[in-house]
């Protein structure tokens, strides 16, 4: 029997190879063909072509990942262009590198490094669906730095899947979390969900009623430190799941992950009574915003509305006058804790007109007008610890670094819209969208010091281009604002970048 063989054919001045399976078809001998493409490395078997990218096969084991020590030549990366985007790359990449996280994103999945690297880079900088990151990619220097990507429409679907695998999961926020927390091991945090709209076919999208807002979606859940506002864990849950029910759980994944947690601060969202009495059982401290619904809100307001407004309550924060009154409580379980309500008098202000004029609407007698006028800008904290009323507010508005977050989860990282069929490949999209959340996090850390927008900055950069010679790369002169964006990260644009051990273009 005959058996099958790689033929290799040399055409316009490249050489290709082809599996041919010879047979007999009555009774002639033919071969049966099978393109396996651009020959890359012939002694190692490694192969380029449009429909699997750069791979690797061998007549003994079949199909497999080309080693991640491959190089391309140019020729081999598709169509070939000779001026690409530059900066915005070089920007991202350079800082991503002098990150103690580059190490750990690199070791996810080693042979797809570039692929998870060049993701990381598309969904910052470019966005939009994947079967664009090629096209992006292929215009980018990041096609200098991670030659061996693969970012084909269904290559990218088969990489989320692994890269969503739960074993690469818990590898990840073991080496991700200890790195990130290098000083005690309890810490405080902050809990909240965001909606992921969306009408894929998955048991996780369902119907949600978030404070009346309805929706089809998905909830994703997001802890962060309390101090940093670093983003530790994410989870997922269907869009019909209250947030009450989430709290213990997620306590739970984030302690066996390594982080004990000594103090969280909730919204009005997650205050239930099972919620409560497990704080208080795990020793766990707490600040939460009570809803107005709730009977001990009720039963604080009409004790304590009339004497709210004295000018002992009377406190700054950020810029705004509040009146804050401190008073002891019981919450479920019989436990102490202390309440603290409070008039934004900016946000009464605002809605005093308004409600006015619904009264008027309303025909509502002087009693009931009154009433509502008091409840104007009216809110109720409740804590386990007993805090001054110039303390509160700091401490529960530390909130806001979550929020930012999911700013950052929806409008840098390209979380949104989903583009999965599969609860596979959402695993991945959303561990791509948390670690990409980790570096513009830790970008726009350092922006916030100059007051610059990150997007705009990179699509400032995008601008500056590079020109591409056989032996090395010349970035063309920055601008000024591509100067300033550079020195808040401590770089400077390169004259020259060699490709090769010794360059022909010219000398630093």
């Amino acid at each position: 029997m005959a058996k099958e063989f790689i033929h290799y054919l040399e055409k316009n001045g490249a050489e290709y190879g082809a599996i041919y399976l010879p047979k007999r078809v009555e009774g002639k001998k033919v071969n049966e063909i099978t393109n396996l493409g651009l020959v890359i490395d012939k002694d190692r078997g490694i192969f380029r072509n449009r429909e699997r990218g750069v791979f690797s096969f061998s007549l003994e084991d079949g199909y497999g990942r080309a080693p991640a020590d491959t190089k391309l030549p140019v020729k081999a990366k598709g169509k070939e262009l000779l001026i690409l985007d530059f900066g915005d790359s070089f920007l991202f990449y350079s800082f991503l590198e002098s990150t103690p996280y580059y190490a750990i994103i690199e070791s996810l999945l080693p042979s797809e490094s570039d692929t998870l690297f060049s993701l990381l880079g598309y969904h910052v900088l470019g966005g939009g669906a994947n079967c664009y990151a090629q096209t992006w990619w292929e215009g980018n220097y990041v096609n200098r730095l991670y030659p061996l990507a693969h970012l084909q429409g269904q290559r990218i679907s088969e990489f989320l899947t692994r890269l969503g695998n739960e074993a690469v999961h818990r590898t990840f926020f073991k080496q991700y979390l200890a790195t990130l927390m290098s000083g005690p091991g309890i810490h405080g945090i902050l809990i909240d969900s965001t909606g992921l709209p969306n009408s894929i076919d998955l048991p996780m999208t369902a119907i949600s009623n978030h404070n009346g807002d309805i929706n089809l979606e998905m909830r994703l859940i997001f802890v962060t430190e309390r101090t940093t506002g670093m983003p530790l864990l994410f989870r997922y849950i269907a869009g019909n799941v209250v947030d009450v029910t989430t709290l213990e759980i997620t306590i739970n994944e984030l302690y066996q992950q390594g982080v004990t947690t000594d103090f969280v601060i909730l919204d009005a969202g997650y205050y239930s009574e099972g919620n409560i009495i497990a704080l208080h059982e795990k020793e766990i401290a707490y600040v939460t915003r009570l809803q107005a619904n709730r009977k001990l809100y009720k039963e604080l307001i009409l004790h304590n509305i009339d004497s709210l407004e004295d000018g002992k309550n009377l406190v700054k924060y950020n810029g705004r006058a509040l009146y804050v009154k401190r008073v002891e409580c019981k919450v479920a379980g019989g436990f102490d804790a202390y309440a603290y309500i409070a008039i934004d008098l900016t946000m009464k202000s605002i809605g005093m007109n308004k409600a006015m004029l619904v009264a008027l609407d309303d025909n509502l007698g002087p009693d009931e007008i009154n009433a509502r006028m008091k409840r104007l800008g009216v809110f109720v904290l409740v804590s386990s610890e007993n805090l001054g009323a110039e303390e509160i507010l700091p401490l529960y508005y530390t909130r806001q670094q979550v929020e930012q977050v999911f700013d950052i989860v929806k409008n840098y990282a390209d979380m949104l819209p989903l583009r999965v069929h599969s609860e596979e490949t959402l695993r991945g999209h959303l561990m791509l969208g948390f670690i990409a959340t980790i570096i513009c996090r830790l970008m726009q850390k350092e922006l916030d010091k100059k007051e610059i927008n990150m997007i705009g900055l990179t699509r400032e950069l995008k601008n500056q281009k590079c020109k591409v010679y056989p032996n090395c790369i010349i970035p063309q002169e920055p601008k000024k604002k591509m100067n300033d964006g550079y020195k808040i990260f401590k770089l400077t644009s390169p004259p020259i970048i060699e490709t090769e051990e010794k360059s022909s273009c010219g000398k630093n």
